[in-house]
């Protein structure tokens, strides 16, 4: 039987429980939430299979946790269920919460289970299509990450948040702090989003694409902001944020060579991120549930079968194009 517990009702992971329920590879859902109304709302609509539930307790039956609560926090929560030998697909996209995941990786790997951290568009969605894109090269130097676009009021503030604290790139094998703000660069998205300006921010990609690629020379992640965004990202959010994002995008640019000759390969999404995220982490909990992940913490870019995973991702709704435009998946 396969027990899954969902921490968290907001907007992406009241869609995971969905997800997950309607996946036909979980017998049973339990949401857990502190907003008890909001959860006995969501077990209405998802069947008699699924119930609602308190506290991080976990006894035997749970098979999978996803922790899909505010990004601060997950870590404490993500350490219970891996001392409790259970696997965790989280979706903390905060630098240094994903710090303190990727820290459990010895706990994890001694437990014997999977620990997936950040299992969203960006970082998660990307992460993958960084590794299926690395398959064309013979050897891969850069990885280019940026994204537009918020889901729920959580993402929104963390966006917020991020775009006023240091990003971290990797460069030439060392870790660099990059003043928030800064590295502007116009960025293509696929259509409808197109080019958007996009700046340094507290994103944790680097720390999930690098022990992936052991090999890479340069790692960079940036998301697409306005004047006034930057502007007002060091004072509280001025108005409160919505409870659904607009429709958002996602880009990888991968930079290496095949053979003697350099190549570039640029790869993207576009989807509204509170949706696509749930897709995601729905869709990598089935990964974990059928052992697609080795014990110990790692991003999505530790699948063992990439193109597994984003066929999967693509027949929920989030389809991988390359640059110009061309649907990977038909």
């Amino acid at each position: 039987m396969s027990h899954v517990v969902v921490y968290g009702a907001g907007a992406t992971g009241t869609r995971i429980a969905q997800q997950l329920r309607a996946s036909g590879a979980v017998d049973l859902v339990e949401l857990r939430s502190t907003r008890r109304e909001r959860s006995r709302q969501l077990i209405k609509t998802l069947g008699r299979v699924s119930e609602s539930g308190q506290g991080p307790q976990l006894d035997s039956s749970v098979a999978l946790v996803v922790i899909a609560t505010n990004a601060a926090g997950q870590a404490n929560l993500a350490r219970r269920a891996i001392h409790h030998g259970v696997a965790v697909v989280t979706t903390s996209n905060q630098l240094s919460e994903v710090r303190r995941l990727l820290a459990l990786h010895q706990e994890a790997v001694h437990s014997g289970v999977p620990l997936i951290v950040g299992a969203t568009f960006m970082p998660g969605f990307t992460c993958l299509l960084a590794r299926h894109g690395s398959k064309e090269f013979d050897q891969l130097d850069e990885i280019h990450a940026a994204k537009v676009g918020t889901g729920g009021p959580a993402c929104a503030r963390q966006h917020h948040q991020a775009l006023s604290s240091a990003g971290l790139d990797w460069r030439d094998g060392r870790w660099c702090a990059r003043a928030p703000g800064s590295g502007r660069e116009l960025a293509y998205f696929p259509d409808p989003i197109g080019g958007r300006d996009c700046y340094r921010a507290a994103l944790p990609d680097a720390l999930l694409l690098v022990p992936a690629f052991p090999n890479v020379v340069r790692v960079t992640a940036r998301m697409a902001a306005t004047r006034r965004d930057r502007l007002t990202s060091p004072l509280p959010m001025l108005r409160p944020p919505h409870a659904e994002g607009g429709l958002g995008a996602v880009r990888v640019e991968l930079r290496g060579r095949v053979g003697s000759q350099s190549r570039v390969s640029v790869f993207g999404a576009v989807e509204r991120p509170a949706v696509a995220a749930a897709m995601v982490a729905a869709s990598a909990s089935c990964a974990v549930l059928r052992g697609d992940f080795a014990p110990g913490a790692s991003g999505l870019a530790g699948v063992a079968e990439p193109l597994r995973l984003l066929r999967a991702i693509a027949d929920q709704g989030v389809r991988p194009m390359r640059f110009e435009g061309v649907s990977m998946f038909y």
